[in-house]
């Protein structure tokens, strides 16, 4: 294996990519061949574009849907797909695809919490109650394989995460449901449910995180639909909120934290504003690729060197995008090119 000097990565949420004719929630008819194959073309426009070394994809119903795009891109031979066996529009997964020669062992699928996982708390004063919250599962399972870029180098350990969306909770489903009492606050508690799912998600997911970087200095990259933006409570507890040094000095990093890619593009940049997802005319960015010290320019075991990230996000300018064949999300993609710090 050649010693690579430059590495990508990307993230893409594949609007519910299934084979045509197969149900999506409930929507028992899926997408007519003529929707399907305008996805395909869009898909495999896209990835011609970007060509990462890494995809992370979300929301991915078909194997065979995912093999069309590569095939019809004319990547098939280069890449190897990460998805669970016998995925055929059961469900929606998080997937990867990989260049062959750089994927390190077999894929995993996390559904589970880890066994430890607790948010339970009797209250830190006397005015807070106890609280508890019962969720022990990822509602879509993260995706994690290992990548070794370089045979001189360390392995690198990617996730790809799918977190609890921002739509509220369809409340009127459960039992408890009272359409007298709770009609009016349907929106305002399904919204808090929703929010308390996906900050769990995110709880579990930095524990499972910090187990692999405390003290390791294994380079960590995770790729996803967050579903909040850089500055929320979600991505603060993903990241731990590391320090940005400014200088350029190879004095900073975090052994646990996590660099945002958006971040590290705003001080390169003369704009911070870019986006992902656009709902109600409200533009934000809810797509995310986070890196390990290792993957931060100023940190004193700076391994690779960002170069820089792009979003292509113009099909977000089309509302819909299920006659168009676009996906709803913005695809991101971060470059970087191997540096090492000379401390490293």
């Amino acid at each position: 294996m050649a010693a690579r000097t430059q590495l990508s990565f990307a993230t893409c949420n594949l609007y519910n990519l299934n084979e045509p004719g197969k149900a999506i929630y409930t929507d028992k008819d899926g997408w007519s061949q003529a929707e399907y194959d305008r996805k395909i073309d869009w898909m495999s426009a896209a990835l011609q574009i970007d060509r990462a070394d890494v995809f992370g994809f979300q929301e991915l119903w078909h194997r065979a849907s995912l093999a069309s795009a590569f095939s019809a891109a004319g990547l098939a031979s280069k890449y190897r797909l990460l998805v669970p066996s016998g995925h055929a529009g059961q469900r929606i997964v998080c997937a990867a695809a990989v260049r062959k020669e750089i994927l390190h062992g077999d894929p995993e699928w996390i559904t589970a919490f880890p066994s430890d996982f607790r948010l339970t708390s009797g209250g830190d004063d006397a005015q807070s109650t106890g609280i508890t919250v019962n969720v022990t599962t990822f509602s879509r399972p993260v995706l994690h394989f290992q990548i070794r870029p370089r045979s001189d180098g360390r392995l690198i350990s990617v996730y790809v995460a799918h977190l609890k969306s921002k739509l509220p909770t369809k409340i009127y489903r459960e039992p408890w449901y009272e359409k007298a009492k709770h009609s009016k606050h349907r929106e305002g508690l399904g919204a808090a449910i929703a929010t308390i799912r996906r900050t769990a998600e995110a709880a579990a997911l930095r524990m499972i995180l910090t187990e692999e970087l405390k003290g390791t200095d294994r380079p960590v990259v995770v790729l996803g639909d967050l579903n909040d933006g850089q500055h929320s409570n979600t991505l603060n507890i993903l990241t731990g909120q590391p320090n940005y040094l400014l200088s350029g000095l190879s004095v900073g990093g975090s052994d646990v934290g996590l660099y945002t890619a958006g971040t590290l593009q705003e001080y390169r940049s003369l704009s911070d504003v870019y986006y992902t997802h656009v709902h109600q005319n409200f533009r934000e960015s809810l797509d995310h690729i986070l890196v390990s010290q290792e993957f931060y320019d100023n940190s004193k075991k700076r391994l690779w060197a960002f170069r820089g990230m792009t979003i292509s996000n113009d099909h977000l300018n089309i509302d819909d995008h299920k006659a168009m064949g676009t996906s709803d999300h913005g695809i991101v993609r971060a470059q970087f090119e191997y540096r090492p710090a000379k401390t490293a």
